[in-house]
């Protein structure tokens, strides 16, 4: 929170599952934007950890052969990215999705972002990969969203030091909403920063259900949770395709 973070090491933490395709993309962006692996590029401070939670494909085979750090973990994002966090020597930790690509020159947007007043954590503006024009509204709702309530979510890599991710206790271990609920625990303390660079995101979860759809689930499941009904619940609805008639 404003403190001198112009050289602070970054942790980025991605907790996988049956990822092998996408995170050779993953590792692409990061390559694309200038890290290549901890032995050719240590002085930029930046560490990768892959946090697998039982892959049956080759995720951790192929992280491992990319020369990044992976540790197994049990299943679950927020167990996952938990763990991760543990194993991480950074003085920042990045949280980033498997199938979402970071800009070029993140490290330092991510830098700068901490050091504002009052600034407690961040995470980027979205941008969804595929052309179907209805992603333009999608996009709007979320950079919206995050603008103006200070509520970014997972697939926008939420960033923040490890000191305060510890003083809050972490990603709450929930089977869903874990990042809605970091999120509302870390605006309590303090102001969500917005890069206005986009990362890039997989369009895989809106083109598989449609758009409308899969915005609508989006916000059954937000209002669901605010209401009472129990994380756990939420997920098997999820599970038992509750959503499928929507």
């Amino acid at each position: 929170m404003g403190q001198n973070l112009s050289t602070a090491s970054i942790s980025i933490i991605i907790p996988t599952l049956n990822e092998a395709v996408n995170i050779k993309i993953a590792m692409s962006s990061l390559q694309e934007a200038g890290f290549a692996n901890a032995t050719t590029q240590p002085s930029r401070n930046i560490e990768v950890i892959v946090v697998d939670g039982g892959s049956k494909d080759d995720t951790v085979e192929i992280a491992q052969s990319l020369g990044v750090k992976v540790i197994l973990s049990s299943p679950g994002r927020a167990v996952q990215m938990n763990a991760g966090a543990v194993a991480a020597s950074g003085e920042i930790l990045l949280f980033l999705h498997a199938d979402t690509r970071l800009p070029s020159g993140f490290d330092a947007m991510i830098r700068t972002a901490l050091q504002q007043p009052r600034t407690v954590a961040g995470a980027f503006k979205l941008r969804i990969d595929a052309s179907p024009w209805g992603m333009r509204w999608v996009e709007w709702g979320v950079n919206w969203r995050s603008h103006f309530l200070q509520m970014p979510y997972g697939d926008q890599a939420i960033f923040l030091t490890k000191e305060v991710f510890q003083q809050i206790g972490g990603f709450p271990e929930l089977p869903i909403m874990e990042d809605f609920e970091l999120i509302r625990r870390l605006k309590r303390i303090g102001k969500i920063a917005i890069i206005a660079v986009p990362v890039v995101t997989s369009a895989r979860r809106w083109l598989q259900k449609g758009i409308i759809q899969t915005t609508l689930i989006n916000q059954i499941v937000i209002i669901a949770y605010l209401l009472g009904v129990s994380p756990k619940r939420i997920r098997s609805w999820y599970r038992q395709e509750k959503f499928k008639g929507i």
